[in-house]
């Protein structure tokens, strides 16, 4: 048998790092490493893209009500503000907790633009992620949903295309005809997909007297949930104060109960009997509002029966993400 002739590499290309393309992540990288692109310039990329933002929606106007409904509210919206103008035909761009058939957006006949807040996102920047969606929705055609995907490393995040200085006040809702424009000319679909969201919701009423602060029924009793911009380890520090001193509940029958971290900031969770309403806990938020702000300012060192409210508070504490 005749000897095979050595095979020979064509020189590859060198390119600069500006101009890698983005290939499938087991080809060969087109820099001319001779390595799969994921063991070579796709490395870098995907760190860029999946790297977890902890605080995503940080610098945005009510940080916290941001945090809330992505969270823990069934039925919002929230009308969105942009730094520039918004396109010709695009009369407004709402956020809501949750959209149809969980698109991550969509371009109403009308032009309007809805974006979801509660869908799960390609990369580890919530922020970033919306922001792309929200900027291919603003060019769709009307009628047109708007699909997921990975959102360009070197995209804008939100705090860069909404009006920092723009209102944030979110409406709750006790469902989701807002998806609807004209709930009478619905299809037998339709409206059967709004009993089955509407029948899933938990009623949620948001507190006006303090911020980020939402009540919810269940059917064993009700809580409040409520999310605080302050440091974590000083905000526990002063609920193990007031904890330890008998004064952080909100009124008769009512239960501190714990916390939970959601992206970057802490929610302390209230037990409240079946009957106590979201009316019933106005007042006493806004009281207990004024205690935590007194404890809050303390920076001397935590008694034992403190430290053991705080351990008791820590250990209760569950991270969402």
């Amino acid at each position: 048998m005749a000897k095979k002739r050595p095979q020979t590499k064509a020189k590859q290309p060198q390119l600069k790092d500006g101009e890698i393309p983005v290939v499938g992540a087991r080809e060969p990288c087109p820099c001319g490493s001779g390595r799969r692109y994921k063991a070579c310039h796709g490395r870098a990329a995907a760190h860029a893209v999946t790297e977890l933002v902890q605080r995503p929606f940080e610098g945005l106007p009510r940080e916290g009500d941001w945090v809330a409904l992505r969270e823990l509210v069934p039925a919002a919206t929230v009308e969105l503000k942009l730094k520039e103008s918004l396109p010709e035909g695009v009369p407004s761009v709402t956020l809501a907790t949750v959209l149809p058939m969980a698109w991550p957006a969509l371009r109403r006949d009308d032009g309007s633009v809805l974006i979801g807040l509660q869908n799960d996102t390609a990369s580890g920047d919530i922020s970033r992620d919306l922001a792309d969606t929200l900027q291919r929705a603003l060019t769709a055609q009307p009628g047109t949903p708007i699909q997921g995907r990975r959102a360009p490393a070197d995209g804008p995040r939100l705090q860069e295309l909404l009006d920092p200085e723009g209102a944030f006040e979110p409406v709750v809702h006790s469902g989701f005809e807002f998806w609807v424009p004209d709930a009478e000319q619905s299809t037998p679909e339709v409206t059967a997909s709004l009993e089955r969201a509407n029948a899933a919701a938990i009623p949620t009423v948001k507190l006006s007297g303090v911020d980020a602060a939402y009540w919810c029924e269940t059917p064993d009793k009700n809580h409040l949930r409520w999310v605080m911009p302050y440091p974590e380890e000083q905000l526990l520090d002063a609920l193990a104060r007031l904890h330890a001193a008998g004064r952080s509940n909100l009124g008769e029958g009512t239960r501190l109960v714990g916390s939970f971290r959601a992206h970057g900031l802490t929610v302390p969770v209230w037990d409240l009997p079946t009957g106590v309403t979201a009316d019933d806990v106005e007042k006493p938020a806004a009281e207990f509002a004024e205690r935590l702000a007194t404890a809050l300012a303390s920076d001397t060192p935590l008694a034992p029966d403190e430290r053991r409210a705080r351990g008791g508070l820590t250990n209760r504490q569950v991270t969402l993400s």
